[in-house]
């Protein structure tokens, strides 16, 4: 605790700059002692996030998600990572509900504008499946394909493989899950390693990109489930990374029976092309797609000089439906 707050008080700097850049003047709200909520007001200059807000009461948390389409044809789970939130699938949301799916893009409590819990020893992967587990139920969620990126695919693989009854395909964007074996790349080692200042500094980064990667964090106190969630990766943190767990469903997906399908960007440092093909090769009937020039979020890159072509992920994964 004591390093995390000499960590903030150096980024006091940066986190001025922050929210200069975000040009908002909404005060932070804190509903109650050690729970955060961000102003509606962040997000009001979001045009292209134009998704009626859903809410679900969870132990006294309000967590959002996006619930569009009819549902016909199934229904998609969107899983977004770090420190994104639901607005990185807002390209691929209306094509999916277009096709006759539901489409559910949750925030994660702690990111987008979900409750931000300020404890930071709330947030484990454990808590992130607990409050997965309970929206799929509550909304009664079947024949589920999931799409995954970054902790967004141990968040969601881990409850696939626990749910499998749900689950119908998956659909697995540059991420992993930690197993006996995994060889974590420098970049995720120097991530943990940088944990209380990284993603401070990252959301500075998505800013001059788009303000809307930043909209959520208004406050230091709406920044520590972003901080958590580097802090926790399994080699360094395995009991709130839930090492044991994620290695279980990790030797689950080599029983597989279900579609599945991994497409990974080639210009990843945090999870590479070729750890990919080795993931893609332990899913029994997988498919390998490599998206040449594209990065850690293949197809739905933010920033300012990467295209945005969330129209083309959506036209691959209904052509493996197809």
């Amino acid at each position: 605790m004591i390093y995390l707050q000499q960590g903030y008080r150096a980024l006091l700097t940066t986190t001025a700059l922050v929210f200069v850049l975000v040009g908002h003047s909404a005060k932070a709200q804190e509903l109650r002692p050690g729970v955060h909520r961000t102003p509606e007001e962040r997000f009001a200059d979001i045009d292209d996030y134009p998704f009626q807000p859903n809410y679900m009461e969870m132990d006294g948390l309000r967590m959002h998600y996006v619930d569009e389409g009819s549902g016909e044809a199934g229904t998609f789970l969107l899983l977004h990572g770090e420190p994104v939130w639901s607005y990185m699938y807002r390209g691929v949301i209306p094509g999916l509900a277009a096709a006759g799916y539901r489409v559910i893009a949750p925030d994660n409590i702690g990111f987008g504008k979900s409750d931000k819990v300020i404890d930071h020893d709330w947030y484990t992967l454990d808590r992130h499946v607990e409050t997965l587990k309970t929206l799929i139920r509550r909304l009664n969620l079947r024949d589920i394909t999931v799409v995954v990126n970054d902790w967004g695919g141990p968040n969601g693989l881990v409850t696939a493989v626990e749910m499998p009854d749900r689950f119908e395909r998956l659909v697995i964007l540059n991420t992993w899950l930690h197993h006996e074996g995994y060889e974590y790349t420098q970049a995720l080692r120097d991530w943990n390693a940088r944990s209380p200042a990284a993603d401070f500094l990252r959301i500075g980064e998505g800013l001059r990109f788009n303000p809307a990667i930043g909209a959520p964090f208004d406050s230091l106190d709406a920044t520590a489930g972003a901080y958590r969630w580097p802090w926790m990766l399994p080699f360094a943190q395995p009991e709130e990374g839930s090492a044991v767990r994620q290695d279980a469903a990790y030797a689950a997906l080599a029983s597989w029976t279900k579609p599945a399908h991994v497409i990974f960007g080639d210009q990843d440092r945090i999870f590479t092309i070729e750890w990919g093909r080795q993931f893609a090769e332990h899913i029994p009937g997988a498919t390998f797609d490599v998206i040449e020039g594209e990065g850690h979020r293949p197809l739905l890159n933010q920033a300012v000089n990467a295209e945005y072509r969330a129209d083309e992920l959506v036209e691959l994964i209904l052509d493996y439906i197809d």
